[in-house]
């Protein structure tokens, strides 16, 4: 696809509209964004539809804090207008949670992005299954949420190698489930 969503190769299978929209948007809008994943799991469309959002109620969610940008709903992504939104909503940030819709997460590399969107989907899944015990949460003061974060975004992620191991990890457990996906 050419960035105006039309097709380079005739033959090439036929690209969801929506998809092309949120996708092309971040690919035109960040120039360090060379991989962007996009999901619809339970968890992340159950936060992305929560007022507050992503909570900092665990080690996993902290590393996000101040670290998630949000943008509102507009509708199905059809109309290519909302790409410059969609590119200021995200901002400097590797993730973005989409109102009403679901997670996305951008990389400069496969493991970058899958490593955000694996780590927010889990904070995702603990807020649910918090938020559903009726226990009243206990939430850190803001200073601790923050230290967590720099802790997360100093050198613990510097130079890839978290995002690699991560990557890596994952690709193992997928080769003992089924090792018949293509490899690319």
């Amino acid at each position: 696809m050419d960035a105006n969503g039309n097709k380079i190769n005739p033959a090439d299978a036929e690209v969801n509209p929506a998809g092309f929209t949120i996708h092309s948007a971040i690919h035109l809008g960040g120039p360090n964004a060379h991989v962007i994943m996009h999901t619809h799991t339970v968890s992340g469309m159950a936060v992305a539809a929560m007022e507050e959002g992503l909570l900092p109620l665990n080690q996993i969610s902290m590393q996000f804090y101040n670290r998630v940008a949000y943008h509102d709903y507009e509708g199905i992504s059809l109309d290519l207008d909302e790409r410059e939104r969609l590119v200021a909503s995200l901002g400097d940030k590797k993730c973005l949670i989409l109102r009403n819709h679901g997670l996305l997460t951008v990389g400069e590399t496969v493991a970058e992005a899958f490593y955000y969107m694996y780590y927010l989907n889990k904070a995702s899944e603990i807020q649910v299954n918090v938020l559903n015990s009726n226990a009243k949460p206990i939430i850190p003061s803001p200073e601790i949420c923050e230290h967590t974060a720099k802790q997360f975004h100093g050198p613990f992620l510097q130079g890839n190698k978290e995002f690699q191991l991560v990557w890596e990890a994952n690709r193992r457990l997928l080769d003992r489930v089924d090792s018949s996906y293509i490899d690319i």
